[in-house]
């Protein structure tokens, strides 16, 4: 005890010495020493940790605290290029004080999307970014059981048979459009903004029913624009600042699950709930294992997130499809004849029309390949996680992420990985309700074993270059959807428009892969033969 207790002694002398002679300086000297210790601790905590042979390798950086923040932040997919060329597959890197371990490639896939649920969590990794945008207890607000328990209440509206009655639905809504924006013969848009609305309109329709549509307007898809601006580095760290996208972001939640809190008691109220859509499904199915019911206003929520999940990654996707299509009018043909080889003299449009149509499928395919709409995905680590065939270890409380957007840019499994072309896909089949190419293990044989995380069967191979959906118990039930959706507004956009544009730079400030502006077409009105 007289040895511990002379170290005490010791150490609160030195510190005290130390604090004398500190304020003993003059201020510009105090001042110099406060602001170059965290640098002076930065450098030190980055030399230590290097030698360490356990360690996944890590990007150096001068900025303590912000680390790689920036460079990340501007252009990810040039950023993990030039840590691979360096680093090779896995690294790691310091994000805003946190210490992320990137594993780049469809192994990378593998270890994240398929790594055991006591072992990595996407709600502790997420919960900052999303609580705020899709309210208090649903999506990663809530155990992970939960989720996978509003999946399987969301995808009563994901069947085949919803799809068959969406197509025309979409279409109607899109007709609509075209005649209250696209004025006169030709003319010039913002394809942001046209897509925003238009998949707002077609998916609160086709998801929601008539009521909730007929109380949406175009504000409400500024509002959906506000809540994606919800998903950046600094919304990862922080949930909450006092700045200006915090408080629109804030909102745009409030107003909208007000809309739906609005058309959900009216429905109670009224008596009549008679599954006609997926407001009524939640409203008599969400009753979880437990015994214990979704509130209304967990129901709301979880409404904010399905019209989301199907309102910005179709935005997304259609507003790059139509830039690319605008420099390939040779494909807008093509595709125009494809579609009246199906459809004929015919004016309607069905779902099954859509399983015709390769071109158009390739085309969203080839989108979802050059413009991923997610660019990372990561989860928290909760146990430490062995790195496979490596001596690395990534500890308890740090984060990995992948960027399958960033493998589905590669010259070696994707030739002329940067141009495109959706003639790629002529000869590789699809499988798996929309994964192109099969998933690879170890062994170099395909995977197509499926597994129920509790939501429906999905494949259980996640090593596949070709990601545009994620994976894994995570990935989005939303697909089979998205491609109805996307289908149908490329069909009715070739039936009834040329245009011409040039493709911007991607903009990568929030999670959501868009186009920098201006984004616009320009657009004429096909002539009817």
């Amino acid at each position: 005890m007289s040895v511990i207790k002379s170290l005490i002694d010791d150490t609160i002398s030195i510190s005290h010495y130390l604090y004398s002679h500190f304020i003993s300086l003059s201020l510009l000297s105090q001042l110099s020493i406060l602001i170059s210790f965290p640098f002076i601790y930065s450098l030190l905590w980055q030399f230590i940790y290097s030698l360490r042979k356990d360690r996944v390798p890590m990007v150096h950086y001068y900025i303590p605290w912000v680390g790689s923040a920036v460079t990340y932040g501007m252009q990810p997919y040039d950023f993990f290029e030039n840590c691979r060329s360096k680093y090779g597959d896995v690294f790691s890197f310091l994000l805003l004080g946190k210490v992320m371990t990137v594993y780049l490639g469809p192994k990378g896939h593998e270890f994240v999307l398929n790594a055991k649920l006591s072992d990595v969590s996407a709600e502790e990794a997420y919960t900052h970014l999303t609580t705020p945008v899709f309210g208090k207890g649903v999506i990663y607000d809530c155990p992970n059981w939960k989720l996978m328990e509003q999946k399987k209440f969301a995808k009563v509206a994901l069947t085949k048979e919803s799809f068959i009655k969406y197509v025309p639905l979409i279409k109607e809504e899109m007709l609509k459009y075209f005649k209250s924006t696209f004025k006169g013969n030709s003319g010039e848009i913002d394809v942001l903004t046209a897509q925003s609305e238009m998949t707002l309109f077609t998916a609160s329709r086709s998801l929601f029913g008539d009521e909730l549509r007929s109380k949406l307007d175009t504000s409400y898809a500024q509002m959906y624009s506000d809540l994606d601006k919800g998903f950046t580095p600094l919304n990862f760290v922080f949930s909450y600042l006092p700045l200006p996208n915090y408080f629109k972001r804030d909102a745009a939640h409030n107003k909208i699950a007000h809309t739906y809190l609005d058309l959900i008691t009216k429905r109670r109220q009224s008596g009549k709930i008679e599954d006609k859509d997926l407001v009524d499904a939640l409203l008599k199915n969400s009753k979880y294992k437990d015994g214990t019911r979704m509130t209304d206003r967990e129901i709301a929520n979880l409404m904010i997130g399905v019209l989301m999940g199907g309102q910005h990654t179709s935005s997304a996707t259609s507003s790059w499809f139509l830039l690319h299509l605008g420099e390939k009018p040779e494909l807008q043909e093509e595709l125009y004849n494809e579609i009246k080889s199906i459809l004929g003299d015919r004016n309607d449009l069905t779902y099954d029309d859509l399983q015709k149509l390769d071109l158009v499928n390739s085309t969203i395919k080839e989108t979802l390949r050059l413009h991923m709409p997610l660019h990372s995905i990561f989860r928290k680590v909760m146990n430490n996680l062995s790195v496979p065939n490596t001596s690395y270890v990534v500890p308890k409380g740090h984060y990995v992420l992948i960027a399958p957007g960033y493998t589905m840019l590669s010259e070696q499994y994707f030739p002329n990985a940067n141009e495109y072309q959706p003639h790629r896909w002529d000869n590789i089949k699809s499988i798996d309700g929309g994964i192109s190419l099969p998933s690879i293990e170890s062994n170099g044989k395909s995977s197509n074993e499926t597994i129920d995380y509790g939501f429906g069967k999905i494949s259980k191979g996640v090593s596949s270059p070709y990601l545009p959906f994620g994976g894994g118990r995570h990935r989005c039930i939303g697909e089979p959807f998205a491609y109805t959706q996307l289908g149908t507004l490329l069909v009715t956009y070739i039936l009834n428009f040329k245009w011409s544009s040039k493709c911007p730079p991607v903009d990568y400030t929030s999670m959501v892969t868009l186009p920098e502006q201006p984004a616009t077409i320009k657009w004429e009105r096909r002539e009817k033969i």
